[in-house]
């Protein structure tokens, strides 16, 4: 029998013996992983255009309020509220009666100084050849000059009462400035106005017409070179109803500095309005052609993948799957632009790459799903 010496030597040799041979499981590596199926999509080399969107608002280029020069009362009404009115057409009259009372008044002035220096032109005449003949005294001819030279100014003062008669009279009918549609009146028949205050009616030109958009500063070099280089597709209008507006415009004026509380400037663009589509006071959006467009790479967007802000694609590299930082442009259907990180004909992994990491292998094909039809085998007849 073995004595109890030997025995707990030989108990420390076995527990040893287990302790090195569970070190030995675990220190063991574990199996490989299986390849991920995924499934895949070619880069693909194809046009794209695509516009930048700023919000814009319709403006008529030439827009003004009529207001009444003269107070009065209005006595007649010579348009239809919301037609095309043309230059120079008569739109209200204010009672004339006191304005023609008062040129007239102002025409028999002009006559009585007229009369007046005539008499005494011929006063100095007459007393100046007295004078050569020492007939009359020198004061007498001074004071003749004197009442020449008072008429001569009546005269002047009663022109100027003509003109200013003149023109409160013509201010009695108010026309239209320019060519354009006029608004819904805002006095009727009867109606007593203020001069300067009181507001009769607006008129603004359509033929054509502008959207205002506000850029950044860094646009306005932009901007200044689609002004000088702008084609037919460059600018396009999307209209509040998504609409769109295809009649091309132009950089009409760029304004003269940027805001200094927001670094931005106001843009005006000109569109033709034979339609009368677009009005004064609408809304819409401006679509700038990109000057990236062209024949860009696109991948199916639903490959992309963020991080922190920045995207992500997995391209297949035989088995290996590997993770490309990417520059995306828009988005064009169901695809999306690559500036940068990705090569025409690269297979960028579309399906399957959740499981992903860097330089994971890959299968083609994920399997399909099965219905609950088919997990059973088949169906008994």
């Amino acid at each position: 029998m073995l004595n109890m010496k030997t025995k707990n030597i030989l108990l420390s040799g076995s527990l040893a013996l287990l302790l090195w041979t569970s070190c030995q499981k675990k220190a063991k590596p574990n199996a490989a992983l299986p390849p991920t199926p995924v499934n895949v999509a070619a880069a693909k080399t194809a046009e794209a255009v695509y516009y930048d969107q700023y919000q814009g608002t319709v403006v008529a280029l030439n827009y003004v309020e009529l207001r009444s020069e003269v107070s009065g009362f209005i006595t007649g009404i010579f348009f239809k509220e919301g037609d095309i009115v043309a230059k120079g057409k008569e739109l209200y009259e204010i009672d004339r009666r006191k304005y023609e009372a008062a040129y007239q008044q102002a025409e028999a002035n002009l006559l009585s100084a007229n009369a007046n220096l005539i008499k005494a032109q011929k006063d100095i005449d007459r007393y100046t050849m007295l004078l050569k003949n020492d007939a009359v005294a020198r004061q007498t001819v001074d004071q003749a000059q004197a009442a020449y030279e008072t008429s001569k100014s009546e005269v002047a003062v009663a022109k100027a009462g003509i003109l200013s008669a003149k023109t409160d009279l013509s201010y009695s009918i108010i026309s239209a400035p320019f060519t354009g549609r006029i608004g819904i009146s805002q006095v009727k028949l009867g109606a007593q106005v203020s001069p300067g205050t009181t507001l009769l009616n607006t008129i603004s030109s359509e033929h054509p017409i502008g959207v205002d958009v506000v850029i950044n500063e860094q646009d306005i070099s932009r901007f200044y070179d689609l002004k000088k280089r702008g084609t037919d597709s460059t600018f396009k209008l999307t209209l509040s109803d998504g609409s769109s507006y295809n009649k091309p415009g132009q950089v009409l004026a760029i304004d003269r500095g940027v805001a200094s509380g927001t670094g931005t400037i106001k843009v005006r663009i000109q569109f033709p309005n034979d339609d009368d589509v677009l009005k004064d006071g609408m809304s819409c959006v401006l679509n700038v052609l990109n000057s990236a467009s062209g024949n860009r790479v696109q991948i199916p967007y639903k490959a992309v993948t963020e991080q922190m802000g920045e995207f992500f694609v997995f391209v297949s590299q035989d088995t290996i799957a590997k993770q490309h930082k990417v520059k995306l442009g828009p988005r064009i259907g169901n695809d999306v632009v690559v500036l940068s990180g990705i090569q025409n004909g690269d297979k960028v992994i579309t399906e399957g790459f959740q499981r992903l990491r860097d330089g994971g292998k890959i299968t083609l094909g994920i399997p399909a799903v099965q219905t609950p039809g088919q997990a059973g085998g088949k169906s008994a007849k």
